[in-house]
Parts: C-alpha cells; structure tokens; sequence
C-alpha cells in the first residue's frame, strides 16, 4: 500500500477535500502548477525530491540532496549513435571553429560525441578565425562571437542544420579575440578578451538577434581560458592576464539570472591558460591547457563542482603529453578535447573522457586538419 498526504485539498466549495490513501488516480482536464520563484528564491535546506518551476531559467528543476538539476523538456539528441557527425539519428551534436592550421580559417566543423571517428565539415564563418573565443550554445542555436582579431562580429547558426551561418545584427562592445564565452538555454555571455578590453563582459537573449547588453566587468581581466557552465551559473578557468603579461589560477563566476562582477570561485592547481573546458550539470571540466610558469605545457585535468565554491581537483592525464590551445564539446556525460600546440607542431588528436567519474583521457580520432585555438559548442553542455 502507498499513502499519499497533501496539505491545501479544497473542494468546489471551499471545504476541506477527502484524504487520498492508497492507489489513487488524479485525473483533469487543467494542470498542475507546481512552487515557482527565482534562483534567489530557492527554499533552504528543501527535502529531497522538491520540485519546483525557475521564473529565472524557464524550467523544471527538483533539489537532489546536495543541488538543484534541472529537469530537461527537450532532447539534445541529433546526429547518429551509429555514425559519427550524420544529420540524423540520435545523439548529442558537438561544433567547433577549425581556428589556425596554421593560417587562420573560417571552418566549422562538427561531430556526434557519443561516437567516435572524424569530424565533417559544418560551414564557413564570414571571417577568418584565428583563436576567437570559445562559442556558447542554446539546445538549438550556436553563437560564434568576437571571431576576428580586427573585430567584435557576432555570427550564429542553427545546429541542426548544416551550412549557413548568419550575421547576429550588432556587434559586441569591445574586441574580444581569445576571451570567454558561456550560457544556459536563454542568456549567452561573452566575458573578456585579450588587449585592449580585458574586462567587459557582453550579453545576449540567444533565440534572438540584433542586442547586445552589458552585463558587467570581471574581476581580473582575462583571455585565453576556459568556459563551464550549470544552468544557473557560469565559471571562467584561469587565463592570460593582460597588460601586466602574467598567468592567473584564478576562477570566477557569473549568475546568469543576474548582472554586475562576478564573484571568486577558487584556484585551479596550475598558472591555466590556453585550456578547453567541458560540463556536465553538476561538473566543469579544463584540460589541454595549463601552462606553467616555466613555459612547459603539461598534460592536466582537473575539475570542478559547480555547485559549490572551491579549488579545483585532479581529474587524470590527457593522451597528448605537451598540448595547450585546444578546444572542448561534450554531451550531458562525455567531454571531448580537440587539437592544441603539441610540440613542435599543431596536433589533429582528439580524445574523450567520461564527465561523471575521473580518469584519463581515451583517443576519439583525429581532426579534419591540425590545429590550434579549437573551440566549441554543444546541444547537450551542462548548462543546458
């Protein structure tokens, strides 16, 4: 036998309605409206299996005991389990800019995570790309900001598709070659850059085009790090502090809900630059990136909880031993890291890990060309 007990039952006329108990069937032709509110809103210390709707993030999420997951209403799936990078099946769609190989470029290319193999090419930006930044994503739509080194373009695309891509219709408010970029399903940022503005950070509603907001300003100016996001938070990975010329451990966070500084999330374990990152949920991941003092590229991973604040944690080693300049995309459980400067030359390596546990990483395939400063998006990062 079950019991089900609820406090608030009313009948037509206002009196107090029956006690359910046992196998009872709750039947309408209306709905059911669950708690809502904003991120700033959440109960504390709720019972676990709470639900409630986010007026901040439009959906459904239910408090797990130690976070709030957000329970997804559409399917990242697109591609094919069966072959990689195939415009239909299932699976999660991962795009990344093709950056220098070594002469700066304008490809797109994409694959399905889940798989293994060769990327396919996607499309052409509208201007060559030499590092730009690292793109963000919605479940539907990819936004490619800041690509030129003489510009702050703003290009989008639609995943499912392949081939087109079109002009955003407003620039960002600075030149943001090599700075951060991050989102949820609704609000994508584009966070600092390498000289002259180090600090801006920009912001769009995705399924729109032709706005541009400032969000605010972070608190170290920064370039060449990496991105992770839940859907309530983002996190931006070290980085290449610019114009003192130093390395930062540093870690901040935004509130997507919100504007203004970010706040100090912790250290990461090295001077991290050049990195890629990826994302789960719950997990952000940097690798093919940090760049010691010393000026020795290292094979690092490490991760984070999103969660909470803290310093990062070792997660494993990456194939490639001496890489830095590579890119990430990833699905809800597999992160992928592509190319980066593997000494004495660019690198077509690609490889995997698994998000949820820790490990090394595991060979994917090899890039359509070697390259540097490969950078992705995803329809199924954490911050979706």
């Amino acid at each position: 036998m079950s019991e089900f007990k609820s406090s608030g039952f009313r009948d037509e006329f206002g009196n107090a309605g029956p006690d359910l108990v046992g196998i009872t069937t709750l039947t309408s032709p209306y709905y059911f409206v669950p708690p809502s509110g904003s991120t700033a809103e959440r109960p504390q210390d709720p019972a676990p299996g709470m639900l409630r709707f986010n007026t901040d993030i439009g959906r459904l999420e239910v408090w797990r005991n130690d976070h709030w997951g957000t329970i997804v209403g559409e399917s990242p799936d697109l591609g094919d389990n069966n072959q990689t990078a195939s415009p239909g099946g299932t699976g999660t769609r991962g795009v990344f800019m093709r950056g220098q190989t070594p002469a700066s470029e304008t490809e797109i290319d994409y694959v399905t995570v889940e798989t293994l193999g060769a990327p396919v090419k996607f499309g052409d930006l509208s201007v060559t790309n030499g590092g730009g930044n690292a793109p963000f994503s919605s479940r539907t739509r990819g936004i490619f900001h800041g690509e030129s080194p003489s510009g702050p373009d703003i290009e989008f695309i639609t995943i499912a598709t392949t081939g087109t891509v079109t002009d955003w219709g407003a620039n960002l408010s600075r030149n943001a070659f090599y700075g951060f970029g991050a989102a949820n399903q609704t609000r994508g940022v584009s966070a600092g850059g390498f000289s002259p503005d180090t600090t801006t950070i920009d912001m769009v509603t995705i399924a729109s085009s032709g706005i541009v907001s400032d969000f605010g300003s972070l608190i170290t100016g920064a370039s060449h790090g990496a991105s992770v996001q839940s859907s309530t938070r983002a996190v931006f990975m070290g980085g290449y502090v610019t114009p003192a010329g130093t390395r930062t451990k540093q870690m901040q966070t935004i509130q997507f809900a919100s504007t203004g500084s970010p706040s100090d999330f912790g250290d990461l374990s090295d001077l991290g630059w050049n990195s890629g990152g990826v994302c789960s949920a719950t997990r952000g991941v940097a690798a093919l990136g940090s760049y010691t003092s010393s000026g020795t590229s290292v094979n690092i991973i490490e991760y984070i909880t999103l969660a909470t604040y803290g310093d990062s944690t070792d997660f494993g080693d990456a194939v490639t031993t001496n890489t830095h300049r590579g890119g990430g995309c990833c699905s809800p459980t597999r992160g992928l890291f592509m190319g980066g400067f593997d000494s004495p030359a660019d690198t077509n390596e690609m490889e995997y890990i698994t998000i949820p546990t820790t490990g090394n990483g595991v060979d994917f395939g090899d890039l359509i060309e070697a390259a540097i400063n490969v950078y992705g998006c995803s329809t199924g990062h954490g911050g979706l």
